[in-house]
Formats: structure tokens, sequence, C-alpha cells
């Protein structure tokens, strides 16, 4: 893998859902390799906790596990959740599990073993899909790669990293809240958000954009225009 999509990935979590201690442990030393943030869980139930609580970029999964599956997890974070990319592995043909793979939108599988071959291509994938500018409002669109807002296919407009983020976070949200701690957990690094620097930054941010897309919900979070 090329040395900068190394250093993209540095910036972003991953889980690994595995019920085999060993294999868990193989994949995430590998994976420590390449993600600031990784998490592990031993099976379907602990990995379903830990996704709601660091909501991850990426999640690596078993299908068949001794306490809740992989396809029963997908399941539940699919109910809300069509933005974090879902790689499955299996010791198996994945045909019995075919069309709920299909359904849940698993972006990628791989067959056991994992390997640094198999696993940069899944991760490759996953940066082709966030390289792509995403759409914020007509004519607003943000390029995570460069860390720019383009509007009417002619302004540039340079955020900086955080202000980037907070934009990113408020599109996976698409019409949710993007609630106080949750901003906290991802742009704060473990530093405390006071009141007044999170007014501080939404202003300065605001008055960067050609137009407001950053709605407040009182006492709960921001949101996107509609």
């Amino acid at each position: 893998m090329k040395p900068e999509l190394i250093e993209e990935l540095k910036n972003i979590s991953i889980l690994c859902v595995e019920d085999e201690f060993g294999i868990r442990q193989t994949i995430v030393n590998t994976l420590k390799y390449y993600f600031k943030d990784v998490y592990e869980a031993s099976d379907g139930m602990e990995g379903f906790e830990l996704y709601e609580y660091y909501k991850p970029k990426i999640i690596i999964t078993d299908i068949e596990m001794r306490n809740g599956n992989g396809v029963e997890l997908v399941k539940k974070i699919r109910e809300n959740d069509f933005e974090t990319m879902i790689i499955m592995l299996t010791a198996y043909s994945t045909e019995e599990y075919l069309m709920d793979l299909i359904n849940l939108n698993v972006n990628h599988y791989i067959l056991k073993p994992l390997n640094l071959k198999k696993l940069s291509q899944a991760l490759e994938k996953y940066l082709l899909k966030s390289s792509k500018p995403i759409v914020l409002a007509d004519e607003l669109f943000l390029d995570l790669q460069k860390r720019e807002l383009i509007y009417k296919n002619s302004e540039i407009i340079p955020l900086r990293k955080r202000e980037k983020d907070f934009l990113s976070l408020l599109y996976e949200k698409k019409g949710a809240i993007l609630k106080y701690e949750e901003i906290e957990f991802e742009l704060w690094n473990d530093k405390e958000m006071t009141t007044h620097a999170l007014k501080s930054f939404i202003k300065e941010l605001r008055s960067k954009l050609p137009i407001n897309v950053i709605k407040n919900i009182p006492q709960e979070g921001y949101t996107l225009q509609k």
C-alpha cells in the first residue's frame, strides 16, 4: 500500500470482532500498524456494544461466532447506519449468507486466512470510497481528502481538520442529531470540550460557509439543514 494511503488510515478507527482468540490477536496486531484506534470484541454482542460506544469507521467481523454471529451484528448496525464500512471474514463459502450480505450492504468479504494483501485491498476500497466529495447542500461539496469546500464548482474554501471532520460527521448522520457528547469524543481527542469552545468553533466554521448548512438542536447537538 502506498505510504500516503497508510497515513490516511492513521486517523481512522476500526473494530475487529472475532471469537477465536489467536486469530483475533493476529488481526488486531496487524491493524495496529495501520490504524490510530483498534478495538476488539470476542463475539457479536460485545461487538455491538463497542460499536455503539466508539462508532468506528470500519468493522471487520467473522460471520460465524459462538455468541451472536456476524450477520446478526450487521443487521443491528444497518438499522440506522449505512455509512460504516463492514468487512466480513469467513472460513467457508458465503453462499448461504449471500442474500443477507447483499441486503445488508456489506462492503467487502474476505476468505480466511486474512493476509496483508487481502487486507490492503479492502482498505484501499474504503479509501477510494472516502475520497469522493460528499454533497452537503445544493452546489456545496466537501472534499474529504483535500479538506476543502467547493461551492458552485468554482469557489474553494479551505478547512481545518476539525472543521472537515465535523462536517463529515454531520453528513454521516443524514438527518439524525450529532450529539454534543459525540462531538467531544470524536473531535476533542480526550480533552474537555467546553460550551464556549464549541460555540466559538461553530461560529468560526459558519463564517466560512457560503450557505449555512448547520442547524442547532438546543440541548442536544447539531444536524444538517434540510
